[in-house]
């Protein structure tokens, strides 16, 4: 986000799930980041089936260069509270999604969403990604979003980090 002054490196690394956010992990793609010029590393998991926030990472163990962010819902809850650019991936001004936290798995809402609207389906999350990110999907449409909380918090550490360089 440019009006925190911070400068992101170009590169998500899909960690896949699945026990893939374990230290011995992190540290491989920590490693990545690092020869890309990363200074913080922003873990960004969802609660998978872990009772709390906190259990979620203990199970990470979070080092010094990261900063840990854990949402209630996956991750593709974000893309259901950016209503323009959930509009324009679906080709509807009609869709919105007032609660996007509140549904079970919103990868399955957006390709039931998907289906309805465009008659095509979408099955790979990072094509999924990359024709949100097409779409004109924005952070700042999510954080706007008083429906979620995860994005604003993470919005928050975003934040934090800023005034501290």
């Amino acid at each position: 986000m440019k009006s925190l002054k911070i400068d992101f490196i170009p590169e998500i690394i899909d960690a896949k799930g699945n026990g893939k956010l374990l230290p011995h992990y992190i540290s491989e793609f920590t490693d990545i980041l690092k020869d890309k010029g990363a200074t913080k590393v922003f873990i960004i998991s969802d609660l998978e089936t872990n009772p709390c926030v906190t259990k979620t990472k203990e199970r990470i163990k979070p080092g010094e260069i990261h900063q840990c962010v854990i949402s209630k819902k996956t991750i593709e809850s974000w893309f259901l509270a950016d209503t323009a650019a959930m509009r324009n991936y679906l080709g509807s001004s009609d869709y919105v999604c007032e609660n996007p936290e509140e549904i079970e798995d919103p990868f399955e809402e957006i390709k039931k969403q998907r289906l309805l609207f465009k008659n095509k389906g979408v099955s790979d999350k990072k094509i999924l990604v990359r024709t949100i990110l097409g779409s004109g999907f924005s952070f700042e449409n999510v954080v706007a979003n008083s429906n979620c909380s995860s994005a604003q918090y993470f919005h928050q550490k975003l934040i934090q980090h800023s005034t501290t360089i």
